[in-house]
């Protein structure tokens, strides 16, 4: 009876699912955002062919080179070329923010499930610790965990992943509270169907939603905030290609050699922007609020 009770969407059916690609190709935003997004994804792939020099190999007989023919976008004080950097770059940025997300996401749904359908003690319990969480900016706590864990690229994130867990916790807590009250989660508890299988089968699939908006959305910022933690000296370190460490090595050169810093800074600038427009199409076309 408790699988009789269950709709279609609860069950796992695939008809909401199958209506949301064409709504996304609708949406302008969304298409430039999956443009962006896939573009960084396959030169991620492809770097290997797209930049054969070396990220790492140093020059100095060709330090401090403007853009031209043979460096696309100059060389830095080391003589390393920036466009092989920038490039090979792209799939560290992408890692971390995969991730990072994974990890905010899946600790926070697990938390947000759990204080959810519990809503007493455990409930109370978690919330008030993500609120100290929450008490903190994500970028501030973010730097405290990696200070104590030490920097390193792996730290960095752990430490990022770990600042956006409450966010996560909120909405899925938030969800579930709606949809512990629908009548097939009911039945499906009257039966004495195990609580994690409810919590998996019958009330995960109809939050699955908005924490896929959260999560594209959240990338951008985990991105951002990687960036500015090794631009501090906080993430990944000399000679690793990152975005961020790039621009904290070319920020005593902006006059002379501007090219070291700009175009890592453009490279974090489209990845976070076409991220942020993703997301953005994303909650439009799933949020029916939001459909005219």
């Amino acid at each position: 009876m408790a699988e009789a009770a269950v709709p279609r969407t609860a069950r796992g059916g695939r008809a909401p699912w199958a209506r949301v690609v064409p709504r996304v190709r609708r949406h302008k935003g969304a298409v430039v955002g999956t443009g962006i997004v896939a573009a960084l994804v396959l030169i991620a792939l492809g770097q290997s062919v797209l930049a054969p020099q070396s990220p790492t190999k140093i020059d100095i007989a060709a330090a401090l080179r403007g853009p031209g023919r043979a460096h696309w976008m100059g060389t830095d004080q080391y003589g390393r070329d920036v466009y092989s950097r920038v490039v090979h770059g792209s799939s560290i940025s992408l890692v971390i923010g995969f991730i990072s997300v994974g990890i905010a996401a899946t600790a926070g749904t697990t938390v947000g499930l759990v204080a959810g359908y519990d809503g007493g003690r455990i409930d109370a319990l978690l919330m008030r610790g993500m609120d100290v969480m929450l008490a903190f900016p994500g970028i501030l706590l973010a730097l405290a965990i990696v200070s104590v864990l030490g920097p390193s690229l792996r730290n960095l994130m752990i430490a990022v992943g770990i600042s956006g867990i409450p966010y996560y916790a909120r909405l899925v807590r938030g969800s579930v509270l709606v949809a512990k009250e629908q009548l097939y989660v009911e039945a499906a508890r009257v039966v004495g169907v195990p609580i994690p299988v409810i919590l998996i089968r019958h009330i995960l699939p109809n939050v699955v939603a908005p924490i896929i908006v959260a999560a594209t959305l959240g990338m951008g910022g985990a991105i951002l905030a990687a960036a500015a933690l090794s631009f501090i000296g906080l993430g990944s370190q000399p000679p690793t290609p990152e975005w961020g460490r790039m621009l904290s090595e070319g920020r005593d050169y902006l006059r002379d050699a501007w090219w070291i810093s700009t175009f890592p800074g453009m490279a974090i600038m489209l990845a976070v922007l076409g991220v942020n427009m993703l997301g953005d199409g994303l909650r439009d076309v799933l949020d029916p609020r939001l459909r005219i």
